[in-house]
């Protein structure tokens, strides 16, 4: 067993990290006050290749494996979580289905541009009504004539509405019981998309509600096959929850970076309060518990290089990297005292930033709910 990484994978590493600092940080506090989505940091990321590194280079994708996508996303993660879930949603929700359910035809069509990052792609699973129970969508896909007719709405959708936005995947009721897949371009008439949310965190991110009102798409647009939507979601899920694993971790060691410089500047009493035993053992207890995730992610995004089961290690690693970073931010704030509660510190923003990782991509009680099924619970 080895732990240590190939050196392409401390390359990525070290270049997003170096790209991460130098471009994302100066810029990441005036982003999230003013709700901006990040169009130059996005495109210097696809200069980069971190937008499709995945997909086979014959689409024009980087040719990496799993665990190089979750060191990126990690490292992005580390300094800004709206620039971070930007790439993990267009690669992991809206590229990666083209990719594994698509037929040659559509692949040459949109893989392309999607991962090479000229244009952004979405998946809209979630509803008003169908959140945890993804499998209650409303949305409908009745064929006409060559063409699906797409009545319902989505909510809650990454990068649906950005100005370079190609497509959106849903997934809709084409009959009884039955879910499929559709791609519906960006332009379709009858597609509205909701101005952008306001949210409590990842507020440079893209997100919207999208509307469907008799948008009509060709008969060619189904993903895969007709009535295989539930199975293809489930398995796009399983392989999203590593990159938002990696989110997880990165949060809490961007946040522990933070903690721990100021817990070495910060006196009081006449001395650093990192000499404290009590600050002492909170940052004690963020390494290691940072350092046992990070360990989970890569154990999952392995496994799914090796072509193994990895659904169960994704889930495991999902539930607890979110919890961890939960810890992570609070301990940090608290460390910053406060100063922590000031939005000039950017503890603040990840403070925010970090809720939405026990909830997107299957909560953590859904998550527990995956880890019981495959224990044979």
């Amino acid at each position: 067993m080895n732990f240590d990484l190939q050196p392409e994978h401390e390359l990525i590493r070290d270049t997003v990290r170096q790209f991460a600092l130098e471009r994302v940080a100066p810029v990441a506090e005036e982003l999230d006050r003013e709700q901006r989505f990040p169009y130059e940091i996005v495109s210097e990321l696809a200069e980069l290749g971190l937008m499709g590194m995945t997909i086979p280079e014959e689409y024009e994708g980087g040719g990496t494996d799993t665990l190089s996508y979750a060191i990126a996303v990690e490292e992005l993660t580390r300094i800004d979580s709206s620039v971070a879930i930007t790439v993990a949603a267009h690669h992991s929700l809206g590229t990666l289905p083209i990719y594994y359910f698509g037929t040659e035809e559509q692949k040459q069509q949109w893989l392309p541009d999607l991962a090479s990052g000229r244009k952004l792609a979405a998946f809209g699973l979630t509803e008003s009504g169908a959140g945890s129970d993804a499998g209650a969508t409303r949305t409908t896909a009745a064929l006409d004539d060559a063409e699906w007719v797409i009545d319902g709405s989505k909510m809650f959708i990454t990068n649906a509405g950005t100005d370079i936005t190609s497509c959106v995947t849903i997934t809709a009721l084409t009959g009884e019981r039955e879910i499929s897949n559709v791609i519906v371009p960006n332009g379709t008439p009858g597609y509205a998309i909701s101005p952008p949310m306001h949210k409590l965190g990842w507020r440079a991110s893209d997100t919207r509600e999208l509307s469907f009102q008799s948008a009509r798409v060709p008969e060619a647009n189904l993903l895969g096959a007709r009535g295989q939507g539930f199975r293809q979601f489930l398995e796009i899920l399983d392989g999203g929850r590593i990159s938002v694993a990696a989110m997880g971790v990165g949060l809490a060691q961007g946040a522990f970076d933070l903690a721990f410089a100021y817990a070495r500047e910060r006196e009081q009493f006449g001395k650093p309060i990192a000499r404290f035993q009590a600050v002492q053992e909170k940052l004690v207890d963020m390494a290691t518990e940072i350092e046992a995730a990070r360990i989970l992610v890569w154990k999952a995004a392995w496994e799914k290089d090796q072509g193994r089961a990895f659904a169960q290690t994704a889930a495991m690693a999902k539930l607890f990297s979110g919890e961890l970073s939960h810890r992570v931010v609070n301990w940090a704030l608290q460390i910053h005292g406060g100063y922590g509660f000031m939005d000039e510190y950017a503890i603040s923003r990840l403070y925010r930033d970090q809720k939405i990782l026990e909830i997107g991509e299957g909560t953590n009680e859904v998550q527990r709910m995956v880890i019981a099924r495959h224990l044979g619970l």
